[in-house]
């Protein structure tokens, strides 16, 4: 962005923000209160005549103010996530994401109108995650980081900084175990040549899930959904709960898991799964059921049925199920594969931008695309498209 002739300044709030910044003459450290915040960044925006705020996540609460300001003063706002088709793309939206996004308003039917030509087929979902064990690796030293610091301001996390860094390393080295538990429990599911409903858990920390979700808790959700299942499901039918590839265990998930089955008389038909590839087992599921887990659009482009609890960019009713786990359970509807297809190009043709954050190659990918983009007055939902004006006339203003 420097090169392109912007000015760039990183605000930070401790010593993981610092580490990662080398710029250090444009790095402003604040070490004040929350209460003192909106004053602090209200100042920083006139003190460097600030045009754009560029965010990863709009839901943590530092950066929830933030966003009130850019409104105040009439900033673009730029928003950094997780790629919604991981793993190989990361998000880039204007004003909001998740059940912010610009997408929540938008019809497929103005998706479809928006794209120079028919959606072609989709392509094989990808089957890993990403670059996890370098995710693992950054995050124990940011969480280091920020406990040599001491001081942060962040309430986010639910947990002290020192114990989340003891979780970090916990799962870093505990990884190879994990995949061994995982293929055991997934040859046992696969030896039971029986119809499975896969269940996809986020983490239960995770700030857009508590925001977009329409439960308080993984606990909650996950008594919901067992005791739904022994109560509904035909008896031959599995449970198959796999957990987010970085489940820390600051939930004690199998616990739960184990004490809910015992009370629904279901043991035998639950099986748990920790992290790992989605692909393998979600390529023979009967049906997915989440909050608002972006995985579920890997079962989407499958055909798999989808019951999604919640406001994330895919609950569009082409899409997800609006069953009864009465009849879900039994005769899922799966979704309308032909506008998950316009979907699916839509996204890759705005919002989606191939890399990582969390690889130097895949930054180097995302970098060649994102400066053009973010420089730009018009955000990739609002392209003018002269031969389909007569088309949007009729559909109606495309909201941001």
């Amino acid at each position: 962005m420097t090169r392109a002739g912007a000015s760039c300044h990183r605000v930070g709030f401790n010593l993981g923000d610092w580490v990662f910044w080398r710029d250090r003459a444009s790095f402003t450290r604040f070490d004040g209160t929350l209460a003192e915040w909106p004053a602090k960044i209200s100042e920083l925006i006139e003190a460097h005549k600030v045009t754009d705020l560029v965010i990863y996540g709009d839901m943590k609460t530092v950066h929830a103010e933030a966003i009130r300001q850019a409104a105040l003063s009439g900033l673009r706002v730029h928003v950094f996530e997780e790629g919604y088709l991981r793993p190989w793309w990361i998000t880039y939206e204007r004003g909001g994401s998740n059940g912010h996004s610009p997408l929540m308003e938008m019809s497929v039917d103005q998706m479809h109108a928006f794209l120079e030509a028919p959606a072609p087929e989709p392509v094989e979902a990808p089957g890993t995650w990403g670059a996890l064990r370098r995710h693992m690796f950054y995050g124990a030293v940011y969480h280091f980081a920020v406990m040599v610091g001491r001081k942060t301001i962040s309430p986010d996390r639910g947990i002290p900084v020192s114990q989340e860094l003891r979780l970090h390393l916990r799962r870093l080295f505990l990884l190879p175990l994990t995949t061994i538990d995982r293929i055991r429990e997934t040859a046992r599911i696969r030896a039971k040549q029986a119809p499975y409903h896969l269940l996809l858990l986020q983490l239960d920390h995770d700030a857009s899930l508590r925001a977009h979700g329409a439960f308080a808790s993984t606990e909650e959700f996950l008594t919901r959904v067992i005791f739904s299942f022994a109560a509904h499901a035909p008896a031959h039918h599995q449970l198959v709960i796999k957990t987010h590839p970085l489940e820390d265990g600051r939930v004690p998930i199998r616990k739960i898991v184990r004490h809910l089955t015992r009370e629904a008389k279901v043991t035998d038909r639950v099986y748990l799964l920790g992290g790992g590839k989605l692909a393998g087992i979600l390529n023979g599921a009967k049906s997915a059921i989440t909050v608002t887990s972006t995985a579920a659009q890997q079962a989407l482009m499958r055909g798999i049925p989808v019951k999604a609890f919640g406001r994330a960019v895919y609950t569009k009713p082409e899409f997800v199920s609006d069953q009864a786990f009465e009849t879900f359970f039994t005769n899922p509807k799966g979704p309308d594969s032909e506008a998950y297809s316009v979907f699916r190009q839509f996204l890759l043709e705005t919002s989606q931008i191939p890399g990582s954050y969390y690889a130097r190659s895949g930054r180097a990918q995302a970098i060649r695309r994102l400066p053009d983009m973010m420089l730009a007055m018009k955000d990739r939902y609002e392209r003018p498209r002269p031969e389909i004006e007569a088309q949007k006339q009729h559909l109606g203003e495309v909201p941001r």
